[in-house]
Formats: C-alpha cells, sequence, structure tokens
C-alpha cells in the first residue's frame, strides 16, 4: 500500500507538470483551432532561460523566496515575449490559410527554437542547482514528500484554479470564451480578436515557462531536445482530457501523470510511453472527444 500511496504522489507530482502544459495546447487550440507544436520546445527554453536568469542575477547562490520569485517572474516573462513572436512570425500570416500550412509552420518553429537551444547553450546536459529549493523531506507513513513536489503540487493548483477563475469569471474570460466559439461574431460584438490571441499566448507560454523551470528543478538534467518529450506528452494528457476544454487539459494531465507513475511502479518505466499511447487509442476509441470533450454538431 505504500508503494502504491508513493506512486500516487509521484504520479501526482509529474501529472500537474503535464497539466501546466498541456494548458497551453488547449487554450491555442480552443481559440485558433492550431496544434501549437513548438509549445513543448517554449517549456524546454523556459528551463535554459531561467537557469541562465538564476546564475547571471544571483551569482552567489542565493536561494531566499525572493530569488526564486524573481527568477519565475523573469523567465515567465521572457517565455510570454517569444510566444507572442512566434504567434506574429509563425502563425499569423498563416491564419486564412489552409490548416497543413499552420501545422508545418509549426513544426517547423519548434525546430528552430529547438536548434537555437542547442546553438546558445551547447548539446550536453545542463544541471539546476540542488539548492534552488530546500532539500526537506516531510514523511507521512510510508510516504516521502519532498518540499520540490509539495511546491510543485501547491502551486500548479494555484496557477489551475487562478486560470479557471479567470476564463469563466472575468470580463476578458468572456471574450476569449467568445473567440472560442465564433471569430468572426466576436469581432461584430467588438471583441479585438488579434489581442484575445496574443493574450491566449502570454498565458500558455507563460504556463509552460513555470512548468520548465519546475521540470528543471525537480529532475534537475536539462537537455535542448527535452521539449519534444513533455510536449508529446502534454499533449497526449490534452487529447486524454479533450483538447479545447481547459479543465479538460488539468484533469487529462493529472491522470497521465498517475497512469505512468503506476506503469513505472509496478510494470516498468520502460514500458511507461508504450502503455501511454495505449491508454490513448482506448480513449480514443470509446471517447473520441476526450473523457470531458463535448460533442460537437457537424454543420451541413
Amino acid at each position: 500500500m505504500d508503494i502504491f500511496l508513493q506512486q500516487i504522489v509521484n504520479g501526482l507530482t509529474i501529472g500537474s507538470l503535464y497539466a501546466l502544459v498541456a494548458l497551453g495546447y488547449t487554450m491555442v487550440y480552443g481559440v485558433m483551432k492550431l496544434i501549437n507544436f513548438a509549445h513543448g520546445d517554449l517549456v524546454a527554453l523556459s528551463a535554459f532561460a531561467g537557469l541562465t536568469i538564476y546564475t547571471s542575477i544571483f551569482a552567489d547562490g542565493g536561494t531566499s523566496i525572493v530569488a526564486v520569485i524573481t527568477v519565475f517572474m523573469f523567465t515567465a516573462a521572457v517565455i510570454a515575449v517569444v510566444g507572442v513572436l512566434l504567434e506574429r512570425l509563425a502563425y499569423r500570416p498563416l491564419r486564412t490559410a489552409p490548416r497543413l500550412s499552420a501545422v508545418v509552420s509549426a513544426l517547423g518553429a519548434g525546430l528552430v527554437i529547438q536548434n537555437a537551444i542547442m546553438l546558445i547553450w551547447g548539446p550536453n546536459m545542463k544541471i539546476f542547482p540542488s539548492h534552488l529549493f530546500p532539500s526537506d523531506i516531510y514523511h507521512f507513513g510510508g510516504i516521502v514528500i519532498t518540499f520540490t513536489q509539495l511546491m510543485i503540487l501547491i502551486f500548479s493548483s494555484v496557477l489551475m484554479i487562478a486560470l479557471y477563475l479567470f476564463i469563466n469569471k472575468t470580463k476578458m474570460g468572456t471574450a476569449i470564451r467568445a473567440v472560442a466559439i465564433d471569430q468572426d461574431a466576436a469581432k461584430l460584438m467588438g471583441i479585438n480578436v488579434n489581442k484575445i490571441i496574443m493574450i491566449i499566448f502570454i498565458i500558455g507560454s507563460g504556463l509552460g515557462a513555470v512548468a520548465g523551470l519546475f521540470i528543471g528543478i525537480y529532475y534537475r538534467g536539462i537537455t535542448f531536445d527535452m521539449g519534444w518529450m513533455y510536449g508529446l506528452n502534454a499533449f497526449v494528457a490534452a487529447i486524454i482530457g479533450g483538447i479545447g476544454n481547459i479543465p479538460g487539459a488539468m484533469f487529462g494531465g493529472l491522470i497521465l501523470g498517475l497512469f505512468n507513475a503506476l506503469i513505472s511502479g509496478y510494470i516498468s518505466s520502460a514500458w511507461a510511453e508504450t502503455f501511454t499511447f495505449m491508454l490513448l487509442i482506448v480513449v480514443l476509441i470509446f471517447r473520441p472527444t476526450g473523457i470531458l470533450g463535448e460533442k460537437v454538431a457537424e454543420k451541413v
């Protein structure tokens, strides 16, 4: 039972990170009907940018709460700017083009970001400092929870709840939902669609930046191509939960994290990816729109 509960904690930790990344996919798809395949590489970029910001500003190795918050805020701001530039340069010119053109552009943008990371920081693994977060360990019966895991769970939950409230309880959130339903009708109502799209890229990229930093702090080792793996898993999570559905992305990320942790704990971590795609196939067979996705009637 202790092993099961420990894997639940581990699964919720990585599932929270998947959920944060999946939100970036699902927000862009919900508004633009575009799969932003470069999003995973933005997550990788955030880990490298955050590490550079930390070593540049806090060369003495400071670990105060001010240092940590500063690194997260600066990194989120930098990645949000990159996300806006990505939309302006790679997606906006193709907004009226066939959907395949935008997909190819997204894949190309992802490769550009990935190779830029390799050119700037090199192809070798970079290591996050171990003292960025305290090394405290908490024991609850037979379950072990590190301070880093606790911070990931708390901050991820706060960000997801805040996003849900922003989308559903604010005027700007109402505008985002209106644009997601019908861009032309939203324009007629006086909504600036370009501004809304810019906002979703800022929010999605910012959440991805937080996830990228937590990935670096949690696993410590980061590589220039890690965005593909985390982006793919988050994309799968978004599909499982129901892509375009914000609660679905959150739910899908947690479900996938728990599923991977249990497979790794009871079978083998080498089989985790295989079982992940088996789960995806099963969900798509019985629930093509995702677990929380809504059925949409076809227009004829």
